[in-house]
C-alpha cells in the first residue's frame, strides 16, 4: 500500500481533508484550480479558505497542473464539486493510465442527466475501477483529530480490500461496502432533507420536529434509494442515516446552514452568493424531484423543499405541509 501514488482532485475542505488523510499512508498530490490556493498548502501547509486554522501535512503536494498530479498515479480520487466533475475527468483522460481506480468523494448528481457521479466517470474513464468514499464526515472535525468513520465502497472486493488502508487512519476508520449505488445515494439525497431540518430550526421548531423530519426524511431516501438500485440495509448504515445525522444536526453542513438561512427568511440567491463552498442539496434538487416523478417515488419532504428553492412557495407557506396534517400508517409515505 505504502507504494501506491495517490492524486486527488479538488482544493476544497473534504479534498484537502482526504488528502491529508491519504498523506499519512502514502504519497498523493493534490489538484486545485485556485493558484493561490497551491502556493499556500506547498509554502504555508494551509487551506485557509476551507479549513480555516487546520495544519495539513508537509508532504501533501498541491498541482495548477492536472497533467503533472496525475502522472503515473495509482489511484484517483475526485473531489470536485458535481457542476464542474465531467470537465475536469475530460481534462484527466489523456494523462490517465489505464485501469486507475477512480473513487469519486461528490455528493451530487449531475445537472441535466440526473447521473451519480460514478455513472459519469463510467462514461468518461470506461474501464477503469470505480469506487466512492461516502459516510458522516464533517472535515473540520476530521482534521482536528476527532474519531469518525466512512465507507468506501466497490464492486471488486479485492481492489476496495486493497485501497481500504490507504483511506483509515488515526481515529478515521473506513469500513467497506459493494452497494455502490445506495452508497452514492446516500450521501446525495439527505443534503435535501438536511436543507429542510435546517428550515424548521431557522423557523424556530424544537428538536421533537427535527426528529420528526430526519426520521421521514430518511423513509423518503430509501425508498427512491432502493427503486434506484441500492439495498435498504445500506440507507440505515454509515452513508446513509449515518451521513444524513451529521448533515441534519451540524451547524458546519453547508446544507444545513442553507435551510437555517430560507427559514430566516433569506432569499436563496442571496445565501449561495455568501458562501464559500457548494451547496450540492440545492443543486440536485431538481435532479432528484426529476428522478423521483420518473420511479413513481413519493418524496413530499424533497418536494416541498424543491419548491422553496426555485422560490415557488415560502419556508412559512410549506412548513406545515413537512408534517403532513393527514397521516396515514408510518410505513406509508407523508
Amino acid at each position: 500500500m505504502n507504494k501506491l501514488k495517490v492524486a486527488l482532485l479538488g482544493g476544497g475542505s473534504w479534498g484537502t481533508s482526504v488528502a491529508s488523510l491519504v498523506a499519512k499512508n502514502t504519497e498523493v498530490s493534490l489538484w486545485a484550480r485556485d493558484s493561490e490556493t497551491v502556493a499556500e498548502i506547498n509554502e504555508l501547509h494551509t487551506n485557509e479558505k476551507y479549513l480555516p486554522g487546520a495544519k495539513l501535512p508537509s508532504r501533501l503536494k498541491a498541482y495548477n497542473d492536472i497533467g503533472d498530479t496525475v502522472a503515473d498515479i495509482d489511484v484517483l480520487v475526485m473531489g470536485v464539486p458535481s457542476s464542474a466533475f465531467r470537465s475536469v475527468l475530460r481534462e484527466v483522460r489523456p494523462h490517465l493510465r489505464p485501469w486507475v481506480p477512480v473513487i469519486s468523494l461528490t455528493k451530487g448528481l449531475e445537472k441535466d442527466t440526473n447521473l451519480r457521479m460514478t455513472q459519469v466517470i463510467e462514461e468518461e474513464l470506461s474501464g477503469h475501477p470505480i469506487g466512492v468514499l461516502s459516510g458522516p464526515n464533517l472535515a473540520k472535525e476530521i482534521m482536528a483529530g476527532q474519531a469518525a468513520a466512512s465507507v468506501l465502497a466497490m464492486e471488486d472486493t479485492t481492489i476496495v480490500k486493497q485501497l481500504q488502508p490507504l483511506f483509515s487512519s488515526g481515529l478515521f476508520r473506513v469500513y467497506t461496502n459493494h452497494d455502490i449505488v445506495g452508497c452514492e445515494l446516500g450521501g446525495v439525497l439527505k443534503n435535501i432533507i438536511a436543507i429542510a431540518v435546517g428550515m424548521g430550526i431557522g423557523m424556530g421548531a424544537g428538536d421533537n420536529t427535527r426528529s420528526a423530519l430526519i426520521t421521514r426524511g430518511l423513509a423518503e431516501i430509501t425508498r427512491l434509494g432502493t427503486a434506484l438500485g441500492g439495498q435498504a440495509e445500506t440507507f440505515a448504515g454509515l452513508a446513509g442515516m449515518g451521513d444524513m445525522i451529521a448533515t441534519c444536526v451540524s451547524p458546519q453542513s453547508r446544507n444545513h446552514h442553507v435551510g437555517v438561512e430560507l427559514g430566516k427568511g433569506r432569499h436563496i440567491d442571496e445565501i449561495i452568493e455568501s458562501m464559500v463552498m457548494v451547496s450540492e442539496g440545492v443543486k440536485s434538487a431538481p435532479a432528484v424531484i426529476s428522478l423521483a416523478e420518473k420511479h413513481g417515488v413519493e418524496m413530499p419532504l424533497a418536494f416541498d423543499v424543491y419548491k422553496v428553492i426555485t422560490g415557488d412557495k415560502t419556508p412559512r407557506q410549506i412548513f406545515k405541509g413537512l408534517l403532513r396534517s393527514e397521516v396515514g400508517a408510518e410505513s406509508e409515505p407523508g
